[in-house]
């Protein structure tokens, strides 16, 4: 679910090292973040649509850099109060605990349900290409519940990244020193997910009816 090597070095104690240093580096520019009252116009055109030609309604879902791990199945969500990260793809990132801050603020899903975090941890995440690439740090939520996405990403990023999302276009801009960046959407894994998504719930639903 998660895919390349992490350029920080293949022991753990190099990938921890390298996040730490990560935490160093961006912490400042976080804390300093100040809204680009000059930054150019952020708008979307018909033809940027590189996904379906058609009218769709798949979610918008990327591939970005998060602690130097290529991470894919990031779900772009609006609506969602809290950045979290599924407890697989965390550990599949083998940080171990060391970054995770304790938590005791739940979560509630849609229906209701609750869920307590693992914990919450600060990890860098970048977005966009050459020189209209950004990175901020971000807190995430550390969550064990089995999910088709790594990543959620709500309102506290998009805000961080000061980002503006067309699910029409598929896409996500953001103001950053060199310009505007982007990154496309991808409806083949957004697709795939929601499959998943669909999977998971008749088979949640199966065993209910055999109980």
């Amino acid at each position: 679910m998660i895919t390349g090597e992490p350029s920080g070095g293949d022991s753990h104690q190099a990938r921890k090292s390298q996040v730490w240093e990560a935490h160093q580096i961006f912490i400042k520019e976080v804390l300093d973040v100040e809204i680009m009252e000059d930054a150019p116009l952020i708008q979307f055109g018909r033809a940027e649509r590189s996904g379906p030609q058609t009218v769709h309604n798949d979610a918008l879902v990327i591939t970005a850099i998060l602690a130097n791990y290529e991470v894919g199945r990031i779900f772009i969500d609006s609506g969602s109060s809290a950045d979290i990260l599924f407890g697989e793809a965390y550990d599949q990132m083998q940080l171990g605990d060391v970054f995770l801050e304790k938590v005791n603020t739940s979560l509630y899903g849609f229906a209701g349900e609750v869920v307590h975090p693992r914990g919450m941890v600060s990890l860098p995440l970048t977005m966009g290409k050459e020189n209209a690439r950004k990175t901020c740090l971000l807190k995430l939520l550390v969550v064990d519940v089995p999910s088709a996405y790594n990543v959620i990403l709500g309102r506290p990023t998009l805000n961080t990244f000061q980002a503006v999302i067309s699910t029409y276009h598929v896409k996500i801009k953001f103001p950053t020193p060199g310009g505007i960046g982007e990154v496309q959407g991808d409806p083949l894994q957004s697709r795939r997910c929601y499959v998943d998504v669909i999977r998971r719930g008749e088979k949640r639903g199966g065993d209910d009816t055999q109980d």
